[in-house]
């Protein structure tokens, strides 16, 4: 160690480590700790070395603003807490402005209809994935509502758009329904193949009125062909 590691160590334990008699009657605390770790100690108590702010920009800058001085939108500060009881209160407050909204928004929610999809055997013990890429679109034009999305196991090559109206009292027609692709790309790829089937691999709505899809060969082999369609929902 140089000299000059010497003296800093020495000054850091001259000043942070000095017998204090003022906090003798601190449960343990006999002595300066050090000033970062105070902060992160997950405690209720003062910091024992709390900080100076004299000369604080921001701390004069509210004490001379009559308006923001007792804002309610500024958050309070705690000098004398650490930074795990800040966080405490501030987790406090974000919760409780949540509440209220999360009330009304949940009473506010019904169901509007029950469509079953697939079933399952009771027996087995854990329910296959069957519903996948799930898509929302809102037509503000047409106040219809959008999902898209694709069955796995026997309808790969399908996917399946469910529409209704943004007014749960009114009904549209088709209100689900399924695409399937199978091989009707066959004439546009490969004039002689007449095997070729096509699996969806994502799909989302481009406007209101075009649906873009990407296309997977399903054969099993290498160089398998992709394809990125866009159909219109007419």
């Amino acid at each position: 160690m140089t000299q000059k590691d010497i003296t800093f160590v020495a000054d850091f334990l001259t000043e942070h480590f000095n017998e204090a008699p003022e906090l003798y009657n601190r449960k343990g605390k006999y002595f300066n700790v050090e000033r970062v770790g105070q902060y992160l100690k997950d405690e209720d108590d003062d910091l024992v070395s709390p900080p100076n702010t004299e000369g604080n920009q921001w701390f004069n800058f509210l004490k001379d603003s009559t308006h923001l001085k007792e804002s309610p939108l500024l958050f309070p500060y705690y000098p004398e807490k650490s930074l795990h009881f800040v966080k405490r209160q501030m987790e406090g407050v974000i919760a409780q402005c949540l509440q209220k909204p999360a009330d009304v928004i949940g009473k506010s929610v019904h169901q509007a209809v029950c469509i079953s999809l697939y079933k399952v055997s009771q027996s087995e013990d854990s329910t296959p994935q069957l519903f996948k890429l799930p898509f929302l679109w809102n037509d503000k034009t047409s106040n219809l509502h959008y999902v898209l999305f694709t069955m796995l196991e026997n309808s790969i090559s399908k996917i399946h758009i469910l529409r209704r109206h943004t007014d749960t009292s009114r009904s549209v027609s088709n209100g689900i329904l399924a695409v399937e692709f199978g091989n009707f790309l066959n004439n546009s790829i490969n004039e002689s193949s007449d095997s070729r089937c096509y699996s969806c691999l994502d799909a989302h709505f481009y406007d209101d009125e075009t649906v873009t899809v990407v296309l997977k060969e399903s054969v099993q082999q290498e160089g398998k062909e992709r394809v990125l369609a866009q159909l219109p929902l007419s």
